[in-house]
């Protein structure tokens, strides 16, 4: 379903998409990557990762960023942005009364959209894939007590390797790390492996691990 959500003096275009047979277990947001290097929704980890969550029962949003498609404004180097995340979780919960809020990020948008997630106390649970250490500090997440799965590529060129294995080891017990061996930032080659960890973390939060 495509529409538009008020947002803070921005109108922002989004897609909804449901589970078929049942009533969603949770809701979801999915946050794309650099509005200024062709990010949207429409991006293949963005569409993959929404995919898995639905795979899991859940409803999945994804959105562009001000500035982006048919989103109206212009970028705001993430503190806008960060707005547009706020938003889009304001109108899940309307939309799905009582039912828990997941948020997901590639890239810039994990930067952006866990910093908000790490403090609205009705995100329950996180991804972040592609995180780019190299470019933005993301020390935020050494205090985030929630459960969060995060997916990089071991040749992330945006992440590296021994940057990320230093970060992996200061995070807290409620944190997940899958890297996947071979994968660049964009996971070309793995997007069937993005899909599956997404789909398994999503479908045990049910199992009350949020």
């Amino acid at each position: 379903m495509s529409l538009f959500i008020e947002g803070r003096r921005v109108r922002l275009q989004a897609l909804l998409r449901e589970p078929r047979n049942a009533a969603p277990r949770g809701a979801a947001l999915v946050c794309h990557p650099h509005p200024l290097y062709g990010g949207s929704m429409d991006n293949r980890v963005v569409f993959r990762s929404a995919k898995g969550i639905l795979d899991a029962g859940w409803a999945a949003l994804r959105f562009n960023f001000r500035g982006v498609g048919a989103s109206t404004g212009a970028y705001d180097h993430g503190e806008g942005e960060k707005a547009d995340v706020g938003a889009v979780a304001d109108w899940l919960e309307v939309k799905y009364p009582g039912q828990p809020l997941l948020l997901a990020g590639f890239s810039f948008g994990s930067w952006v959209g866990l910093q908000v997630g790490c403090l609205d106390p009705r995100i329950r649970a996180m991804i972040g894939l592609g995180l780019p250490l190299n470019h933005y500090d993301f020390d935020f997440l050494l205090e985030n007590e929630k459960p969060t799965l995060y997916i990089i590529g071991s040749h992330d060129e945006f992440c590296e390797l021994e940057r990320l294995r230093r970060f992996t080891r200061l995070l807290p017990s409620a944190s997940t790390m899958r890297i996947i061996e071979g994968a660049d930032h964009f996971f070309k080659t793995q997007l069937d492996d993005v899909q599956h960890f997404v789909t398994s973390f999503v479908f045990g939060l049910g199992q009350g691990e949020a």
